[in-house]
């Protein structure tokens, strides 16, 4: 049964970002907010919280999963960026994008794109997501909390706790947060190729 964690939007509790800290340290699979919609997310070095994803959304090994960092700084930890590639997602960051970009060492093999070595990275533009990227000091990752079958995903928190209690740990309810998920970019040829139009304006990358 998941925990259920009603979150000021605006004003994160501290104590309760600190709660859902520790279930993501202690291996929890959460659904929790972002800025285009409600994502998936564990913590990176857990294999139990990628075969879970796979399972709740059906995802075969060609998923590019995500990892959801706080700022440049951690970004950089993960994916290799030459400097026009840098300066592109330096100005589209915080915001409603997904980078697939090559991935460093310190990605695990199982989160990487098993012929092109490549992950997803964003940097979201949302209160709540931030405190919680802030309080766990790592990425989250990540997978847009989209369902088999079903074209939009879910926007209340409430729906998610009552359709996925048996398969999640926890839910974090800050209010709606849009049902559009990122626009995607991969940059790993070194050109932008826009993979998904979504949240995020794509024409600058046009």
């Amino acid at each position: 049964m998941a925990k259920y964690f009603d979150v000021h939007p605006d004003n994160p509790q501290p104590r309760t970002i600190g709660q859902i800290a520790a279930l993501v340290r202690a291996d929890a699979l959460i659904a929790y907010p972002t800025d285009s919609c409600y994502a998936l997310g564990c913590r990176l070095g857990t294999r139990d919280g990628v075969d879970r994803i796979r399972s709740i959304r059906h995802l075969d090994n060609r998923h590019h999963f995500t990892l959801v960092c706080q700022d440049f700084a951690q970004l950089g930890q993960f994916v290799r960026i030459d400097n026009d590639v840098f300066r592109a997602i330096k100005a589209s960051t915080p915001g409603s994008y997904t980078f697939i970009l090559p991935a460093t060492r310190e990605v695990p093999r199982i989160l990487q794109h098993p012929k092109k070595k490549t992950v997803g990275v964003r940097i979201p533009d949302h209160v709540v997501t931030q405190a919680l990227l802030a309080e766990l000091g790592e990425p989250l990752l990540s997978s847009t909390l989209l369902l088999p079958d079903e074209e939009e995903p879910m926007t209340q928190g409430w729906e998610i706790k009552d359709r996925l209690d048996h398969v999640l740990d926890a839910v974090v309810d800050s209010g709606e947060c849009g049902t559009e998920p990122t626009t995607v970019i991969d940059f790993s040829g070194g050109e932008a190729e826009i993979v998904r139009r979504g949240a995020g304006d794509a024409t600058r990358f046009e």
